[in-house]
């Protein structure tokens, strides 16, 4: 047992359970006899709850209030999860921030249950660490006698060699592993610097300068590096890095997807060699461990990954940077839906680090954060390296498009533009941005679309052939003709990939196309495999989604063709339009990144548009001048706060009335707490009204304050409790999309 005070052993353990538990609520258990000497803090157990089983964590071995019904731990999942008291700290920070139990804050960080996992790195070597008479101990099993036999007579070979050697499979050497005969050790780290390092250009020195300041006060700092597709950021993160390490401190870096990104990975490990720690979802369980235990064990220095990566076991952690940081996918949509900012200031703030949040498209919170007296300091890269062309952009109004006859998906411009390169050998690249579900309904003559009167967003098209307003609830019949011009060519709206490339492939017979969309990635490794084929083979075009939008650094590239810039821009979003300059932006990036100049090719239905427009003159300043005044008069984000308050259930009138009860608790609350400034809009139909047969509504928390819609929400939590066992209610603070 455990040392305690009860009886000379401590008998219960205090278990923060990942259940939909509200307020900083842990539970007490037994321990059992046989699992004593398993359990320790952290450990990751199984527990009854409610009827079944589910996963916790050991916060403490402490006596039960009431030692009445206390039920027994059933088993031991994980011994050590990763955990410490710092990640402790910032799970009871999340729980807070988020309004999530403390147990889903704990299961966020630590991540799925890997176990006593075998994986080692590939350049890992196994020594033999046998019992006495551990030879004689194999004699009905040869091929392990086998394997000890060799790794005592040619000690230090890795893994697969010793196999090898010894003549069998992987699974043998891995069972004398887990029985301890067998032991990894790593190899020591070392740096494989590039021989000859870029020249910096004079914004990346001024830049760099910066950076080494903020490292030198040694206090949390927050850098947003603001800087044009092309202008070297990922050079200035490398040297960051670098300087990080000459410290003795771990640097973590984010990017939004690391499947899409192989180029990224390749560039640090060939700056970093094995010092380099990769962590993301699509590992096996053996990966992850070996790369967990490198970093707590300070084998990995750098750290790269997608967003859960933040989480990283660091030791001495000096330098966190999230590469495209108004990326939407830095958000967490389950529970609890953090933020990867967020959390990398915070950890910042827990470990005196410098944070750099890079972007050629900052989010617009962060630009207003680092405006003159906010909290981030901006530095900022307006060329491009070896001066070369941003991409020149080139508009086409679709409208003109059907007034010519032309019914094609691809318009004439873009037609002629891709057969140029064709005929020339270089590669092209066509964008479909599909962000979002929700069908919008445009007239193609004169580009109206249909919004809400009262908050200025795009209506969503229903099955029932009516328009609603997901913010407040308002709806109209779809209309059988444009209100604005008559016309009937008035429809929903939206193309997909796989039209785009038939399409394609009517223009061009015999053209090397290349399709990345979720169909053609399910498989592991398949990005890498896409891009691979397409840059370093015969292909010609690549059709894509958002995923082709960031991190491509292909030179051959010189054209981009957006085939739709409406989609984002009439999302019935407050963001649409920042989004929209987002995408643009990024993805015309793609182009001219050789010696040959790019262009960029954006079709839309309103091609007046400001976002459009500022995207088309890489103009990140007037978007942010003119969004922002948007943003103001209509008092969005970053100018309040919001929260959203998600109800979903089998029974549409269930969700209905827990809804509805909400919103008049709320609004009580409100009242008794006397908290100014605080609205509750809605209950509406959710963005997606219906789920996998649960239908959906919302609620929108509003106000200047964070902190009081959090107070808001919080004590209604509390009070709530399971009022409604048939709905389920999802928070979600500072939602990126409603």
């Amino acid at each position: 047992m455990p040392k305690g005070v009860l009886g000379g052993t401590m008998q219960f353990a205090e278990v923060a359970v990942s259940v939909p538990v509200r307020g900083n609520q842990s539970f007490h258990y037994r321990v059992p006899e046989a699992l004593a000497e398993e359990i320790i803090r952290f450990s990751r157990v199984e527990v009854p709850f409610s009827g079944r089983l589910v996963q916790g964590f050991v916060l403490a071995f402490n006596n039960p209030p009431d030692l009445k019904k206390i039920k027994e731990i059933k088993r031991v999942v994980e011994q050590q999860p990763f955990l410490d008291d710092q990640l402790l700290v910032l799970a009871q920070w999340m729980e807070q921030r988020y309004l999530c139990g403390l147990g889903d804050a704990l299961q966020s960080i630590a991540g799925s249950a890997i176990g006593k996992a075998t994986g080692t790195k590939e350049q890992d070597v196994i020594i033999a660490t046998p019992p006495d008479n551990a030879i004689e101990g194999l004699a009905r099993a040869p091929k392990q006698r086998k394997v000890l036999e060799v790794a005592l007579s040619r000690p230090e070979h890795t893994k697969t060699e010793l196999a090898k050697l010894a003549g069998v499979n992987l699974q043998v050497v891995n069972s004398l592993i887990k029985k301890g005969y067998l032991s990894v050790k790593a190899t020591e780290p070392r740096v494989e610097l590039t021989p000859s390092l870029p020249v910096l250009t004079k914004e990346q020195e001024h830049a760099l300068a910066k950076i080494r300041d903020a490292m030198e006060k040694q206090k949390p700092q927050a850098i947003l590096l603001h800087g044009v597709t092309g202008s070297g950021k990922t050079e200035v993160y490398l040297r960051s890095i670098a300087d990080t390490m000459s410290k003795g401190r771990q640097s973590i870096i984010l990017i939004p997807e690391i499947s899409l990104t192989p180029q990224m990975v390749a560039r640090f490990k060939d700056r970093f060699g094995n010092l380099v720690a990769v962590l993301h979802s699509s590992m096996s369980n053996g990966e992850r461990y070996a790369e967990k235990k490198r970093i707590r064990d300070g084998l990995a220095q750098v750290i790269l990954g997608a967003r859960s990566a933040i989480f990283a076991p660091t030791e001495r952690l000096g330098l966190i940077i999230i590469d495209e940081e108004h990326e939407p996918s830095y958000k967490q949509d389950e529970n609890p839906k953090y933020h990867a900012r967020e959390v990398a200031l915070k950890r910042a703030a827990q470990n005196d680090a410098v944070v750099i949040l890079g972007s050629a498209t900052p989010a617009l919170e962060s630009y207003c954060r680092a405006r003159e007296g906010g909290p981030y300091q901006l530095v900022t890269l307006a060329h491009r390296v070896d001066n070369r062309r941003l991409p020149r952009v080139q508009i086409v109004d679709l409208r003109e498009e059907l007034a010519k006859g032309n019914l094609n998906i691809f318009s004439s411009p873009l037609i002629s533009a891709l057969s140029k390169r064709i005929e020339q050998g270089e590669k092209s690249i066509l964008f479909l941005n599909r962000r979002g579900f929700a069908t919008t309904v445009l007239c193609r003559r004169c580009g109206q679309v249909m919004k809400c009167p009262r908050c200025d967003i795009s209506l969503t098209l229903h099955n029932d052939q009516r328009l609603k307003c997901h913010y407040c609830g308002y709806g109209i019949s779809s209309p059988l003709t444009c209100p604005e011009c008559n016309s009937k060519y008035i429809r929903g709206f939206g193309v997909g990939t796989q039209r785009v490339e038939e399409e394609v492939k009517k223009l061009f017979p015999g053209c090397k196309v290349f399709r990345m969309d979720a169909d053609t990635t399910s498989r592991k490794g398949s990005h890498k495999e896409i891009l691979e084929q397409f840059i370093n083979g015969d292909g010609q075009i690549l059709i894509g989604t958002q995923m082709i939008a960031k991190g491509l650094d292909i030179p051959e590239v010189t054209l981009v063709g957006v085939v739709s810039a409406d989609v984002s821009l009439n999302i019935p979003d407050f963001r649409a339009a920042e989004r929209t300059f987002q995408l643009l932006t990024q993805v015309a990036g793609r182009a001219g990144r050789g010696e040959a100049s790019g262009d960029v090719i954006v079709q839309t239905y309103d091609p007046e548009h400001f976002s459009i427009l500022t995207a088309r003159d890489h103009d990140f300043i007037s978007f942010y001048h003119r969004e922002m005044s948007v943003r103001k008069a209509l008092c969005y984000p970053p100018f309040s706060h919001l929260i959203r308050i998600l109800f979903s259930g089998i029974s549409e009138a269930d969700v209905m009335a827990a809804a509805e009860w909400w919103q008049e608790s709320l609004k009580g609350i409100v009242e008794e707490t006397k908290i100014t400034g605080v609205e509750v809009l809605g209950p509406a139909p959710a963005g997606i009204p219906k789920i996998k047969e649960r239908f959906r509504w919302q609620l929108i928390l509003k106000g200047a304050v964070s902190t009081d819609l959090r107070k808001v929400a919080g004590t209604l939590l509390q009070r709530a409790g399971i009022r409604f066992k048939k709905v389920t209610v999802s928070i979600d603070v500072d939602p990126l999309s409603i």
